[in-house]
């Protein structure tokens, strides 16, 4: 009897330590414990994932020490062997140290084959990159720090694939804006999902960040929405007024993504109006900058200056690089100061001559417009920034170090 008495309070002294989450072996933790319940939901993620469940890709890339300051590349650079090179050139050369890559552009097209088992992202594969481990490898032996671009709520080809997830007008076809480009909807889970394989896909060939594009719906929204057929999904019971409900969709599909790509050990950043930055939201589009901010690791605000009519008291802001960027980043650095944990700002800056503003509202832009950009954001306190030229034809001699 004795000896059965003590079979049975070891075992249960075992099931305590072993059930305990504080218990990793016997060793390391000699004394029973009792048994802990964890109220937590049984799906709910860490806010710290261990390094053992992250995933590894098997490409060492650091995040830079002084900051990301890099370009974009379209997919057809990045699978150019010569226009890679060359730009790999001008990123070395020239004291930047980054790339954004399109692996999902603005029509919907995966640039690159992303090994994912769903059959839409298949169907929509184009292999502008047709060898993206060389081209990983090749970011990973010039030390320049990959980040992924996934346009996401500009869709045509999943619109057109799946209209039932896009916007349909009255005789049931696909709705389109005047450029002809459909919109897939920000309400539905099932679009977040596929947006969200890419991005798990990337993450596992090697890119070091998820930059998400086109975080929003349609310009004009609110002047289209009651005359298209479209399903709000689990905002169709809300309270919300349709402002509301669209800066919800928004924000939200931004935490969920960033929840589900923790296991990849990623950065999570979105790009942004820097007019959202300046409204309390943006109605229409659903964007709200605080709201957006709160849920990324990096906030990248398109802050060009030919986008803005006169603003901040500047008749001509193409004309002025430096004094726009200073007066939005005043704007900017006022909102993320009052976050409780703020992303890193990493503005869009312009490398590009914007001639179609028309005679007298333009400037050619060079090497002493970047550098004006760069300034106002170094006087703002901010040192990150990335370079959009749509050709990918980016100004030689630019001082970019400010220090």
């Amino acid at each position: 009897m004795k000896n059965k008495t003590a079979f049975w309070l070891g075992l249960l002294a075992t099931a305590c330590i072993g059930f305990s989450p504080l218990a990793v072996s016997a060793e390391e933790n000699p004394e029973p414990t009792l048994l802990e319940i964890n109220t937590e939901p049984i799906l709910s993620t860490p806010a710290e994932f261990p390094s053992k469940f992250t995933y590894d890709s098997g490409i060492n890339i650091e995040y830079p020490e002084n900051g990301v300051k890099g370009i974009y590349v379209t997919a057809y650079s990045a699978g150019g062997t010569d226009k890679m090179k060359e730009l790999i050139n001008f990123v070395n050369s020239s004291g930047l140290n980054s790339m954004v890559i399109d692996v999902k552009d603005d029509v919907g097209n995966m640039t690159m084959d992303l090994k994912s088992e769903n059959k839409i992202v298949q169907d929509s594969t184009n292999d502008y990159v047709t060898d993206p481990a060389a081209m990983m490898k090749q970011l990973e032996e010039n030390e320049i720090y990959p980040i992924a671009r996934v346009v996401v709520f500009k869709d045509t080809l999943l619109a057109e694939a799946r209209p039932e997830l896009s916007f349909k007008k009255a005789d049931g076809s696909v709705w389109k804006n005047g450029n002809g480009d459909a919109f897939v909807n920000p309400f539905s889970k099932e679009v977040w999902d596929y947006n969200i394989e890419v991005a798990k896909q990337a993450a596992k060939m090697g890119f070091k960040e998820i930059q998400f594009d086109y975080v929003r719906f349609p310009e004009g929204f609110e002047n289209e929405s009651k005359s298209l057929d479209y399903t709000l999904d689990d905002y169709e019971t809300s309270d919300l007024d349709d402002v509301q409900q669209r800066v919800s969709a928004v924000s939200d599909f931004v935490a969920y993504a960033r929840e589900q790509l923790k296991a990849y050990d990623v950065e999570v950043s979105v790009d942004i109006f820097g007019y959202s930055a300046t409204v309390p939201e943006a109605p229409g589009i659903g964007q709200n900058f605080s709201k957006i901010s709160e849920n990324v690791d990096v906030i990248s605000s398109m802050i060009y200056p030919s986008h803005w009519n006169s603003y901040f008291g500047i008749s001509k802001p193409d004309l002025e690089p430096y004094k726009l960027v200073a007066e939005y980043m005043k704007v900017e650095n006022k909102l993320l100061s009052g976050l409780e944990t703020p992303p890193k700002s990493r503005p869009w800056l312009q490398d590009f001559t914007a001639s179609y503003l028309g005679a007298g509202n333009y400037q050619q832009y060079g090497a002493a417009q970047v550098e004006d950009q760069v300034r106002a954001l170094h006087d703002a306190g901010v040192n990150e920034f990335l370079l959009w030229d749509a050709s990918n034809s980016y100004t030689t001699g630019v001082n970019y170090n400010m220090e």
